[in-house]
């Protein structure tokens, strides 16, 4: 066991879907995974394990934010032995072309400040996906009819944001979405040598201010579960 995840030696996957939302992973792991076990539930963060057409998978949540993240991304490597981590979580479009609904492959994630930007000092890293894992996700959306976009992202340290002067600055470099936790989550991957994907369901918008209605969150977030697993064992 690990100091924030509770589940025993081998009881772990090398593949992980890491959402947000505890309560996502408990909805993904049960209706993605074949005989799904509760592995995790330190502080109310839920992991579980199973199998996905004879994979081995666990999904496991992550909290909000990339401080978060990197506790659990940390102990799912250098404890667990995770090899493969893909985000999948919700975000805020950002560009007209960019809709509700539509999933987004984040290629890299601008940030303003990571738990890991402390070891870069002046440098400005850029963290990037792998592209084993970014080409097979685009090759199962477009499969599946999925509208997609491939692209940087936003990876913001704030949720209710008041900078509304930066949010035009990304808007004017291409910055296809933004979301609370891919920057760390591609930094600590190239530190440790592992794979990472960020795959994102565009839940509302900042331009239009358009949301994602409830009662269709499960079929466009269960899109973006199906690219990901289907990217990770391609």
């Amino acid at each position: 066991m690990s100091t924030h995840i509770g589940a025993k030696p081998g009881e772990i996957a090398e593949t992980v879907l890491l959402p947000g939302d505890p309560l996502r992973a408990r909805w993904a792991a049960g209706t993605f995974l074949d005989n799904p076990v509760l592995v995790n539930e330190v502080r109310g963060m839920l992991g579980y394990t199973g199998t996905w057409r004879g994979h081995p998978v666990t999904i496991h949540g992550t909290g909000m934010g990339m401080p978060s993240l990197s506790i659990y991304v940390n102990e799912l490597i250098r404890d667990y032995d995770a090899k493969t981590l893909i985000r999948i979580g919700s975000a805020g479009g950002m560009q007209p072309q960019v809709k509700v609904r539509d999933v987004v492959l984040a290629m890299s994630a601008t940030t303003t400040g990571t738990p890991s930007s402390t070891i870069f000092r002046e440098a400005h890293y850029a963290p990037t996906a792998d592209f084993g894992l970014l080409k097979a996700a685009w090759e199962a959306g477009l499969a599946r009819g999925i509208p997609l976009h491939a692209g940087q992202i936003f990876s913001s340290d704030t949720f209710y944001d008041e900078r509304p002067d930066l949010d035009e600055q990304m808007r004017r470099h291409g910055v296809l979405c933004v979301e609370m936790e891919a920057a760390e989550l591609y930094t600590l991957a190239a530190r440790y040598g592992r794979r990472a994907l960020a795959v994102l369901t565009i839940s509302d918008h900042l331009l239009t201010h358009e949301a994602l209605p409830s009662e269709d969150r499960e079929r466009s977030f269960g899109d973006m579960v199906e690219i990901a697993l289907t990217a990770a064992f391609a």
